[in-house]
């Protein structure tokens, strides 16, 4: 693991800029896991869906490009398991691997890692990389989280499309726009 530099090496994703430690790492996976939490508790009812817009996909994805693949898949893991322990932080306030949302948390696990991988191979250091690297995240989120929903719900697959898909789009549009020009311009204002 490399130790931080004034300009980013090739591999290096932003938390690599700080210094390296195993207090770092803990740190940046809590941290992670607390900002999803703290991410799902914006949350806005879609009329004929049981799952909520959140901001807890966004988070999740950023949480997975700023630490790599690894730490932002633990920080997601971390997240998933207090929250079926308890913790009530998934959307809403809410807790337990009963809800039929669950999916997309476990989506939320595989999508971090991807995302992390390819920001490890500079995918967040251009403005249509990172578009692209987002929307991929969202298709795992969500090749994940429609079969849940439809499975846990007792919904045929074009019925969770409707619900839990369709609604979302937009917003998904809104949040790869926002991460095209957050992770550029901080990798660019870094290397100044």
């Amino acid at each position: 693991m490399s130790t931080a530099t004034a300009t980013a090496r090739p591999g290096e994703v932003l938390a690599d800029l700080l210094p390296a430690s195993r207090v770092r790492d803990v740190a940046l996976v809590l941290g992670g896991a607390v900002l999803t939490g703290l991410a799902a508790q914006l949350s806005v009812p879609v009329p004929g869906s049981p799952v909520p817009v959140t901001g807890q996909t966004f988070a999740a994805l950023l949480v997975g490009t700023a630490l790599g693949a690894r730490r932002g898949f633990l920080s997601l893991a971390l997240y998933a398991l207090a929250g079926v322990a308890g913790v009530p932080w998934f959307a809403d306030g809410t807790s337990g691997s009963g809800a039929v949302s669950f999916g997309y948390v476990l989506g939320m696990l595989l999508a971090s890692a991807a995302v992390g991988a390819l920001a490890r191979r500079g995918a967040d250091r251009s403005v249509w990389r990172m578009a692209g690297t987002m929307i991929l995240g969202e298709a795992i989120i969500y090749a994940v989280g429609v079969p849940y929903l439809a499975y846990a719900a007792g919904i045929p697959a074009s019925a969770a499309i409707a619900a839990g898909l369709t609604p979302f789009l937009i917003g998904d549009a809104l949040k790869a726009a926002l991460a095209m020009g957050l992770l550029p311009t901080a990798w660019k204002f870094i290397e100044r």
